[in-house]
């Protein structure tokens, strides 16, 4: 097991910087080595991505964490599903249809804002992303924090205070047992409302349901 593989303890913060480096360095190296072995120059990936190409160059090169929505924009170009993003070079593809990944065993992956736990990763082209995610304590949410699109997502508060906002809605706060569920194509974002640690379950669709 990597030391990707398991959810991070509580660290000093000089410890977590080290490991937020870490992570963002380990999966811009993964998602450059699944650019590259679906043929596409940095060019052509930024032009079926929709993303600039010094964007994607930074992200593998560890220089910048990727949002949720950027790592679907990846996927979809790449034509691929999310999980072989998350996956190292050398684990061989899985066509399993059933899988469990057994508490604190998940593939850790740090984004912009967040610090997800990514469960049941051998089963491919899932049209649904589980993920345990700490969310952290932010100023509230302004236009630039917000994100859409397409499918459907749901959260469920497993620890902490947790602020949804989605557009057309008033913010709408969260606690332990409680769940939202909405449409992704709305912008929306969350935050932790204090220092607690704050923690969701997380399910995400990245492709139409319909498909």
């Amino acid at each position: 097991m990597s030391d990707l593989d398991s959810y991070a303890p509580a660290q000093e913060p000089d410890d977590w910087e080290v490991q937020r480096q870490h992570l963002r360095r380990a999966l811009g190296a993964r998602m450059k080595a699944v650019r590259r072995e679906c043929g596409l120059t940095l060019d052509a990936a930024a032009q079926r991505s929709g993303l600039a190409l010094s964007t994607i160059h930074k992200i593998e090169n560890g220089r910048v964490s990727p949002s949720y929505e950027n790592l679907v924009r990846v996927a979809r170009a790449y034509d691929v599903g999310m999980e072989r993003l998350f996956s190292d070079d050398h684990e061989s593809p899985q066509t399993t249809r059933m899988t469990v990944t057994r508490a604190g065993m998940g593939r850790t992956v740090r984004t912009k804002n967040f610090e997800y736990e990514v469960l049941c990763n051998a089963l491919t082209d899932k049209k649904i992303i589980p993920l345990v995610t700490r969310v952290e304590r932010r100023e509230p949410l302004g236009p630039a924090d917000m994100e859409a699109h397409t499918g459907e997502e749901t959260l469920f508060v497993l620890s902490g205070q947790v602020e949804v906002t989605v557009e057309h809605y008033e913010p709408v706060v969260l606690h332990p047992g409680d769940c939202v569920y909405f449409d992704s194509t709305l912008k929306h974002g969350l935050r932790a409302l204090d220092d607690t640690e704050t923690r969701v379950f997380w399910a995400c669709t990245y492709t139409d349901v319909a498909n």
